[in-house]
């Protein structure tokens, strides 16, 4: 049976959804109410992190299944780093929310790899207690990613997002009883977001 961690909550949506934003907004209650907690974010800031932001800049160039072991690796580390994993955080009593975890990387890279490959080497890690998943519509994302000016990633293409939104359908179809999805309507103004996501998350901190 795949463990589910309790006091642990992940953001999930396609590029351009908001979940970087919501996470930031979350980080700032959370500081406000005096409640710890350990905010971080898939791919992370340390080593393995740092190379899969190379591969997702095409800076790099990479295959699915490459990309879909790299997040793997820097996922272990995520969790169970003694000194700064998600696990060493929950034993102190922090609350951890993460902006992404295994759930996009089946999601993205199921695409262009087996799915069912990508399941398999992420089967072994266990499972958040809320996923807050922002819907939100291919085109509104690519037109946020449009609107920022900037280089997009690999994976910023509508047809490329249209199967990721389908691919996070079929994670979601399958969960645990004991993990909570939180579903939001991504096109709502980011307060309204904000205040479907801490009705649903009151748990946590309450």
């Amino acid at each position: 049976m795949t463990e589910i961690l309790d006091n642990f909550a992940v953001l999930e949506g396609l590029d351009g959804a908001g979940t970087t934003t919501q996470l930031r907004l979350l980080e700032k209650e959370l500081s406000g109410l005096s409640v710890p907690a350990f905010i971080t974010q898939e791919p992370t800031t340390n080593p393995t992190g740092k190379l899969i932001r190379r591969f997702l800049s095409g800076e790099l160039p990479a295959s699915q299944s490459t990309i879909a072991h790299a997040f793997a690796t820097d996922r272990d580390d995520h969790l169970y780093n003694p000194q700064y994993g998600i696990i060493a955080h929950l034993k102190a009593g922090d609350i951890v929310i993460s902006d992404r975890y295994l759930f996009s990387s089946i999601a993205y890279q199921g695409i262009g790899y087996d799915i069912d490959k990508v399941i398999e080497i992420n089967s072994r890690f266990p499972l958040p207690r809320y996923i807050v998943y922002v819907d939100t519509p291919v085109r509104a994302c690519m037109n946020r990613i449009e609107s920022r000016g900037s280089d997009k990633e690999i994976y910023e293409k509508t047809d490329y997002l249209t199967r990721v939104r389908e691919n996070y359908e079929k994670c979601f179809s399958s969960l645990p009883g004991g993990c909570n999805l939180i579903r939001v309507d991504g096109t709502l103004g980011i307060e309204e977001i904000f205040k479907i996501i801490k009705r649903g998350l009151h748990a946590l901190y309450n």
